[in-house]
């Protein structure tokens, strides 16, 4: 099956970023390990450009556009990191950015946002699109989906590349599941580059449709989350449902208190910080899916961002 995107499109988006963007760092630590009871290998994105993984793809899709394309600008709807994203992304190209964001997103991803020169738009939640949709017939702007895009994709596979690099022989790698930009980009680069690795994706129990999407083989609709990780409200897509169908082992959710106690760790332990949305992975490390699992020795972590609006955070 053709998926989002191959081989050839992964490498070209690594040689297009490289020189705008460092690989990020993977920290170990003891006594992690010893909750989990297996070594784990955790890819720290939130020490990357923008405090997120989504630069990634929101750059390799900006520079992949044609120079008529760009000068229109660019424009996404988002909550937040890859609204971040792509306004660094214009910025790094030299054209407009326009960013719709929902009037719940976090206000330190607003300011962010705001800080690196897009134009933002505030609207309801639900209406996302159709705002989105108004800013395009007014600016003339590209519009660039923040997951459900193949350059999109093949930009935040660059995040495995580098991890499966770092740490050769992994057993499993864990990566957040919302829309699943960086869970297709996960699995296509572990496919076309270590195919005896498996992949696991994390989701909250309180939004917890791709684990019922794989259970079922069929996309089931996203549902009024409330969750904590607020990078992981979002539906799967076109292009990245057939990658979690056919290329990820399981779905595992963590409950909303879980996914507190997996920031806390992190934060105490590895002296990272780490926002909802990226410290699931390692929630899914703690619960007895794998937890008990004797195989799987040797597991990478992606913590996907460190974005943390401290004012919402419940301790």
């Amino acid at each position: 099956m053709r998926y989002a995107a191959d081989l050839d499109d992964i490498v070209a988006a690594r040689e297009r970023l490289a020189p705008h963007l460092a690989a990020t760092p993977v920290m170990t630590s003891r006594s992690l390990d010893a909750l989990a009871g297996r070594r784990l290998f955790f890819k720290c994105e939130p020490f990357q450009r923008g405090g997120a993984f989504k630069i990634r793809g929101a750059l390799n899709a900006v520079l992949s556009l044609s120079d008529e394309e760009a000068a229109r600008g660019v424009l996404t709807h988002s909550s937040g990191n890859f609204a971040q994203a792509l306004a660094i992304a214009a910025r790094i190209r030299g054209v407009p950015a326009h960013v719709v964001m929902p009037d719940d997103a976090p206000a330190v991803k607003v300011a962010a946002v705001r800080d690196y020169g897009a134009t933002i738009t505030r609207c309801p939640q639900a209406h996302r699109q159709e705002v989105a949709d108004r800013v395009r017939a007014r600016t003339g702007a590209t519009f660039i989906p923040s997951y459900d895009d193949p350059r999109v994709i093949a930009g935040q596979a660059t995040c495995t590349v580098e991890l499966l690099e770092q740490v050769p022989d992994l057993d499993a790698i864990i990566v957040p599941v919302g829309g699943g930009g960086l869970m297709a980009g996960c699995a296509l680069a572990v496919h076309y580059l270590s195919p005896d690795t498996r992949v696991v994706a994390a989701e909250p129990l309180a939004a917890d449709d791709a684990a019922r999407s794989k259970a079922l083989g069929r996309v089931v609709p996203q549902a009024a989350p409330r969750t904590i990780a607020d990078g992981l409200r979002t539906g799967l897509g076109v292009h990245t449902w057939p990658v979690l169908r056919d290329l990820v082992a399981e779905v595992v959710t963590v409950p909303e208190d879980e996914i507190i106690t997996a920031m806390r760790h992190l934060w105490e332990r590895l002296k990272v910080v780490v926002e909802p949305s990226g410290a699931i992975g390692f929630g899914a490390a703690l619960q007895p899916a794998l937890r008990n699992r004797d195989d799987l020795q040797r597991v990478g972590v992606i913590l996907s961002g460190g974005n943390v609006d401290l004012d919402r955070l419940p301790f």
